[in-house]
């Protein structure tokens, strides 16, 4: 006998500010369900799920949750107003016999309890009303981006509770390792619509790009049938006028059919340039230790960083993970041991916190007031990477409209806070990226242009991140925190660590490396059967594609130049472009040999 839903959603519409967000949405959630809610920033997935929850009302529509059937939802931004600490918010809903389940769900979470409302952080915050919906047990839980702010360790045991639970949950989140450890069913919003695929996140971006490569195949066909209807219409209507209306008629609705097709937003056309190349040595450190209020957060630690590095920080949350990139990058300094920064050093930096961003401001405040983006004399322009753009054109590119320009930046979701940043930032010229949680709340689609973007930059990348799979997509090195400030330099990306770290025969960064590895500045290097170190072995995989690219670079910028007429036309791209290609000739020949040495050492 088939169950009764615990959640339906029926014929829901929705407007905000005149626009419509739904319209005519359905939307049924079973029991055991566990399901991934994906779509792009700014689609509705948080307003779904508020709708879902019972929080948002819809302006028509219904929403029908049975008797006895419990919904708990955790929001991104909860309300603890009226508690003393975090541990009355997050048990205020349960009878005092039961507040025990908040002290065991905040251990795996990692928070205090007795910590008070007024000093909490905003993670601290995020975590209270994770632990609330999780000690409450509802039996259909909602949970809009749960990873944010949660470390590694945290993360998993999260997962290890979602996967024993009996309860239905969905999710949005923007960790594809957590998604895909999760779900068996995926509800996907996309221009105001809601699909549903009985597969789990695994099989979403498959599912998408199948349908959207159906419906460009329907707009062409319907394409051609227009202008052949239409090819009729002009050569033969006169002779036909009387005997053909009702063909006239249907190319009317041919071309409203063609009208009403809403069209998909597209990728954001980001751009990372890197500006004048930095030093060979971009950092290096020797013997540095911090501690604070009696607490080692970092016990001596040495590290070189080269140019083209792409160094990941990972640990428990208060680890030192910041603290580290700061004292590295000369913002703080360190207790004992030196930081030598190398030279041209052009730092960008994307901060978690987003304290950049005024949340009083508008988009269109926040850029042109930025002194680093001002065009004098134009209040409209802003200067991106040396030319001047104009503020809306420039806002396009990371997928806000018009009418969003003039809106506060409070009133943006999380992914397109995080948008607006990567706008900030990439319009400078930069050669050290240090990215400080960047893939918070971004959709997929930015996350796969981001990680692009980084594999093409010709700059050095710091950053820390709990995402998993944007790890092992980016790192090259891995520095672990791993308590009682001790940091650890590990080959790889988070799998690499996670591989070489069990006991203690462990395959750590050598001194004399490649130039795409950070290094430890005193380490041992076990060989590999092969004879090859690990971190030989990790480049030599790795430099077939990069081969592959740099040959991609340089075709392109040949097939630019051979243009007779670029020179007189514009000499200073063409200038550019001429010492581009040499640098990547170089780069080519560099990575040849390099390859070859290493194939003979394995061969070897």
């Amino acid at each position: 006998m088939a169950r009764a839903p615990l959640l339906q959603l029926s014929d829901i519409s929705l407007t905000f500010g005149g626009e419509p967000v739904f319209s005519g949405l359905d939307l049924v959630v079973q029991p055991g369900d566990r399901v991934a809610l994906v779509g792009r920033n700014g689609s509705g997935k948080s307003t779904l799920m508020k709708v879902m929850a019972g929080l948002v009302e819809p302006d028509s529509g219904s929403r029908v949750v049975p008797p006895g059937v419990s919904v708990g939802y955790m929001e991104q931004h909860p309300d603890l107003t009226g508690f003393a600490t975090l541990g009355d918010f997050a048990a205020s809903t349960l009878d005092p016999s039961e507040s025990y389940r908040v002290a065991m769900v905040a251990e795996g979470l990692k928070f205090d309890p007795s910590t008070p409302v007024e000093t909490a952080s905003g993670g601290e915050r995020r975590r209270a009303a994770l632990a609330k919906l999780l000690a409450e047990a509802p039996g259909l839980m909602l949970l809009d981006e749960p990873t944010n702010h949660l470390d590694i360790q945290a993360i998993r045991w999260l997962e290890d509770q979602l996967k024993t639970t009996r309860a239905a949950f969905v999710l949005i989140s923007h960790d594809r390792a957590f998604l895909r450890a999760l779900t068996r069913a995926t509800l996907w919003i996309d221009r105001g619509a809601v699909r549903r695929q009985e597969k789990g996140f695994e099989a979403f971006e498959e599912w998408r790009d199948k349908i959207w490569d159906e419906e460009d195949d329907a707009r062409h066909k319907l394409d051609r049938k227009i202008k052949s209807e239409a090819r009729w219409a002009v050569e033969g209507i006169s002779a036909r006028r009387k005997r053909n209306q009702g063909r006239v008629r249907a190319l009317q609705g041919l071309r409203q059919d063609r009208a009403n097709m809403i069209r998909r937003q597209g990728s954001a056309e980001m751009v990372l340039e890197s500006g004048q190349k930095s030093g060979k040595k971009v950092i290096e450190a020797r013997e540095i230790s911090k501690s604070f209020d009696g607490k080692v957060i970092l016990k001596p630690f040495s590290l070189r960083v080269m140019r083209g590095d792409r160094v990941a920080f990972v640990g428990p949350n208060g680890a030192g993970k910041t603290t580290l990139l700061k004292m590295l990058t000369g913002e703080i300094a360190p207790d004992s041991g030196t930081v030598d920064l190398g030279t041209n050093l052009e730092l960008a930096v994307f901060d978690q916190n987003r304290s950049k961003l005024n949340p009083d401001l508008s988009l269109w405040e926040s850029l042109t007031g930025d002194p680093e983006m001002r065009v004098s004399g134009k209040a409209d322009q802003v200067l991106v990477r040396g030319q001047p753009r104009h503020v809306v054109g420039y806002l396009k590119d990371f997928l806000f409209d018009e009418r969003q320009a003039r809106a506060p930046v409070r009133s943006l979701s999380g992914g397109e806070k995080a948008r607006l940043l990567l706008a900030k930032i990439m319009a400078r010229e930069s050669n050290v990226l240090v990215l400080d949680e960047p893939t918070n709340d971004l959709d997929v689609e930015t996350l796969d242009l981001l990680q692009e973007l980084l594999g093409d930059y010709d700059g050095t990348v710091l950053l820390v991140s709990h995402d998993r799979d944007f790890l092992d997509r980016v790192a090259s090195t891995t520095i672990a925190m791993e308590g009682d400030g001790r940091a650890t330099v590990y080959a790889g990306g988070w799998s690499d660590y996670q591989a070489q770290r069990p006991g203690d025969d462990v395959v750590r960064a050598p001194a004399d490396k490649p130039a795409a590895a950070a290094t430890p500045a005193k380490p041992t290097a076990k060989k590999s059967n092969a004879g090859l170190t690990y971190t030989e072995q990790h480049r030599l995989d790795k430099l077939p594609d990069i081969i592959a690219r740099l040959e991609a670079e340089i075709g392109k910028l040949e097939e630019f130049l051979g243009d007779p007429d670029l020179f007189s036309r514009e000499p200073a791209k063409f200038n550019k472009a001429s010492a581009a290609l040499v640098e990547r000739q170089d780069a080519l020949a560099s990575a040849e040999e390099e390859w070859l040495m290493l194939e003979e050492k394995a061969a070897g």
